[in-house]
């Protein structure tokens, strides 16, 4: 299992990014080939809660789990992330440090605020892990981590919808369709209550999450129960990103070869404490990967193989067939760009291709010159050779 999920720590306790661990969990998982097929999953909720435990079991992930024997206290610390080992599509599962830790101390909600934000704005699904005896109580430990989630959902420009799993952990004898309608009142109360912007002052909850609850029996007491309702719960996130699949509409989402960098400007933005504005995010994520990719075509057209035959063939003087052999490597690099940036938004990747053009261009019209100027100075020799003859 510890082979094939690739834990990694994406962001640690001190709120510093794992550039480094980042790049090698997306090489190693080949994450990059994906395109727009991934999803990514997220799990909140208080210290101590069987967050881990739960991942684990759902994802086949290896995240660290608490030992019951040396009592409750912060295990995970940071931002923890893994590959979900045989899931399709590939899903990408995000284990947050737990809230209301004593360790971090009553005052200090920053880094909690920063990491709701952080996997509200990367994940499809965000599961909310809670107590099943906190349903109804005034003050549950769930009751602030939520309004945290639907204060920071506030500085999302244009929202993408994103799924609300919330998961009943320890669950009684009270039935499930008792439960759920009163948690879903909970819910809609501290939406209504969270101070929004003029432009989303009536705007619906369902605007922004579409809320799914489950419940699983206590792993502790009810352990074989517990895994029986993790394995179908498991089942619903196959197919997760098709239509009517557990994902959200996805309109944020960034081409797989791009997460990286985004989720490293997003960390950075939210950090630097400013409105995180997707569409923009968006842009300029395409507009980096796009100018990346095809600096990267250029560069492996200079040491093409073609491409050196023709150049040195040049030098020697006319070569049958020039215009059709470099049109043939230049369009070999034209449409593996294109099938790079195929996901990539349309206007900044369509400008990048003229950009990649017009340089591919300019080679063109140097290998032109160097066959004129050997064709002039042919014809100075020839012209000098006839005239020694005379």
């Amino acid at each position: 299992m510890e082979d094939h999920c690739c834990s990694t720590q994406l962001i640690d306790g001190d709120g510093q990014f794992n550039v480094v661990g980042l790049d090698n969990f997306v090489r190693t998982t080949k994450l990059s080939d994906c395109g727009l097929s991934y999803a990514v999953v997220a799990i909140m909720g208080p210290q101590s809660s069987g967050k881990s435990t739960l991942m684990n079991h759902l994802f086949r992930t290896n995240f660290r789990e608490m030992d019951a024997f040396r009592g409750r206290s912060q295990t995970t610390k940071g931002i923890w992330m893994a590959k979900c080992v045989g899931i399709e599509p590939f899903t990408i599962a995000m284990d947050l440090e737990g809230t209301d830790g004593r360790e971090r101390g009553e005052d200090d909600t920053a880094f909690e605020k920063q990491s709701a934000l952080f996997a509200l704005a990367i994940a499809d699904i965000v599961l909310i892990n809670m107590w099943c005896h906190d349903i109804g109580r005034e003050q549950a430990a769930n009751k602030p981590l939520l309004k945290t989630v639907f204060q920071v959902m506030m500085r999302l420009f244009s929202p993408r919808k994103t799924t609300l799993l919330f998961v009943i952990r320890d669950k009684t004898k009270t039935p499930l369709d008792y439960l759920e309608p009163i948690l879903r009142e909970d819910i809609q109360k501290i939406w209504d209550a969270v101070p929004k912007p003029q432009a989303h002052k009536n705007t619906p909850l369902s605007e922004f999450f579409n809320v799914e609850v489950t419940a699983l029996s206590s792993y502790e007491e009810k352990e074989e129960q517990f895994k029986q309702q993790v394995a179908e719960l498991r089942q619903r996130f196959f197919h997760s990103i098709s239509p009517g699949g557990l994902a959200g509409d996805r309109r944020g989402v960034v081409p797989a070869s791009g997460f990286s960098f985004s989720a490293q400007q997003i960390w950075k933005v939210i950090r630097e404490n400013k409105d995180l504005d997707l569409p923009a995010h968006k842009v300029m994520v395409a507009t980096v990967r796009c100018e990346e990719i095809a600096d990267e075509k250029l560069r492996l057209l200079s040491v093409d193989e073609g491409w050196l035959a023709v150049k040195e063939a040049v030098q020697a003087g006319p070569v049958p067939g020039f215009g059709k052999k470099l049109s043939a490597v230049l369009d070999k690099y034209f449409s593996e760009y294109d099938s790079e940036t195929i996901y990539f938004e349309e206007g900044v990747r369509n400008a990048k291709r003229r950009q990649l053009e017009s340089k591919a261009l300019d080679v063109r019209l140097h290998l032109l010159i160097s066959i004129l100027f050997n064709f002039v100075v042919g014809m100075k020799e020839l012209l000098c050779s006839c005239h020694a003859c005379a």
